[in-house]
């Protein structure tokens, strides 16, 4: 279902993406090189299939298939009886056969959608296709250092020469080709975002490599009059309005920005009565803009003929064979229900799988309140202030268990708990027992807290008779008594129960 049109004076933008993912394989899609490659010398990872030697034969990945398939049924697409390969011709410097193996008019999924929510409301955007094919390799466009300066990478037009790195050439990519659903440039980022939450969930996605999410985007203006009331526009105005297509866009925000931009321009060109040009533009990052870069190309401009290489591929019975795991809305939801959490916390609980699944192993352990407390604000909130992820202290997940512990066994205050023990882990990497003793953070007695709390009245008169006044904030005060002459280590519900008590005794 397509979106009410988001209207631009008497212009409707119309919005289309093509989303590479880059699929979490051990080794190549038609190769047995690693896909691992991370700081590696260049064109270390490769081989007579992924070079396109004369005579290299390439042979199917299956775990590629497989995390194709589970993509499918996570967008409910259809997975027809067999699904072949062809040969995408067209000549750049990474691409190193003159042409890319693909899939054209039989892809392994077709015609799927995946729901999301923008501002508050539920959207649906039809997927005409997912299908696999072979990632080129990378470029770097160098600029030569002067005396004393290192040469640097540059944008082409500056550079001196160009080296190329084919280790990346071969990697299993999932292009996800959307209809021109989208509207506005807002709801292409919260797609690109639930997109990616669903692709990690499902195991078949990092996205913390890099280049692992790229996106191309089609954007063109038609007449806001041709928008029928559920914002259908007609196959033949689609087809009449000239396009622009934004490539290699690298993030959700940069797709937000790049087609913000493209939409201001494309606007005061047909307004001031000027055709738009259909062409594929750059987005400069850096700029904030679009730049052109070459007349685009059209479908029989790739000259696509059938791999003859790769027998069809019979993957009808895969989509019962191969399972997939609870899905973030379904997660979210069972949160909720079960936990009775509220949905801002349930949505921050499932942001990501593996913090959903620590969370689940927290909550059996401890309170689930408890539980949501300390992994959807606490941990979270003081990983998301140092720009960490979850990742980064996945290592230190029973660390983390015994600090919630130390809590949950009133062996110290949730405030030194949180304030000091989990920063000091985070920053310094101590274990939660060694803070605690470090600090002195153990809880004082009862006995210890209760005189603390009868030298806080005892030297306070002013803030006891400002409480029988009917002042309640004096309570606050001499709680703050009390911490202070406890360092901290006294619980201030406590604290605050024993001076009413005392106070009113």
């Amino acid at each position: 279902m397509t979106a009410q049109a988001a209207e631009t004076g008497d212009l409707v933008a119309v919005i289309g993406l093509e989303v590479h993912v880059q699929l979490e394989t051990a080794t190549k899609i038609f190769c047995g090189c690693s896909t691992d490659v991370g700081d590696d010398e260049p064109n270390t990872h490769t081989c007579p299939v992924c070079l396109g030697l004369p005579g290299a034969l390439p042979v199917l990945n299956e775990g590629a298939v497989e995390a194709a398939v589970k993509v499918g049924k996570a967008i409910d697409a259809e997975i027809p009886e067999e699904t072949t390969f062809h040969r995408k011709n067209y000549y750049y410097p990474d691409l190193p056969k003159n042409f890319q193996i693909t899939q054209y008019d039989a892809p392994i999924c077709q015609n799927g959608a995946l729901e999301f929510s923008v501002d508050g409301r539920r959207r649906s955007v039809d997927i005409r296709r997912a299908h696999l094919e072979e990632d080129p390799g990378s470029i770097k466009h160098v600029r030569e250092g002067t005396e004393g300066l290192e040469s640097r990478t540059v944008s082409i037009e500056r550079a001196d020469y160009t080296l190329i790195d084919y280790n990346r050439a071969g990697t299993p990519l999932m292009e996800v080709v959307t209809e021109p659903d989208f509207r506005d440039p807002a709801e292409v980022r919260k797609f690109l975002e639930k997109l990616e939450e669903v692709l990690e969930y499902l195991g078949v996605f990092d996205p913390g490599r890099d280049g692992s999410l790229r996106i191309d985007a089609n954007l063109s203006m038609v007449p806001a009059e041709e928008v029928d009331e559920d914002g259908e526009i007609p196959e033949d105005v689609l087809e009449a309005a000239n396009r622009t297509e934004v490539k290699n866009i690298s993030s959700h925000k940069g797709a937000e920005k790049a087609l913000a931009f493209e939409k201001s321009r494309q606007k005061k060109l047909v307004e001031s009565g000027r055709a738009v040009e259909q062409e594929t533009r750059h987005f400069n990052e850096t700029h904030g803009n679009t730049v052109s870069m070459r007349s685009k190309e059209e479908e029989k401009d790739y000259r696509y003929f059938r791999e003859a290489d790769l027998p069809p591929l019979q993957v009808a019975d895969w989509k019962e064979r191969i399972a997939i795991p609870e899905l973030p809305d379904a997660r979210r939801e069972r949160f909720a229900a079960e936990y009775g959490l509220s949905d801002e916390a349930a949505s921050k609980l499932t942001s990501t799988k593996q913090v959903a699944d620590f969370f689940e192993d927290v909550a059996e352990e401890f309170d689930p309140d408890l539980a949501a407390t300390w992994v959807a604000d606490n941990l979270l909130g003081e990983l998301n202030y140092r720009d960490m992820a979850i990742t980064d202290i996945d290592d230190r997940f029973d660390e983390v268990m015994r600090l919630v512990e130390l809590v949950a066994e009133d062996e110290i205050t949730a405030k030194n708990a949180r304030e000091t023990v989990l920063r000091t882990m985070l920053d310094e990497g101590n274990a939660p027992d060694t803070v605690v003793e470090d600090a002195d953070l153990g809880k004082t007695s009862g006995d210890e807290v209760a005189a603390a709390v009868t030298a806080a009245i005892d030297e306070n008169p002013g803030a006891v008779e400002d409480y029988h006044d009917g002042d309640d904030n004096a309570i606050n005060f001499l709680v703050g008594q009390v911490m202070q002459k406890t360092g901290g280590s006294a619980d201030p519900g406590d604290v605050n129960q024993l001076l009413r008590e005392e106070l009113e005794g």
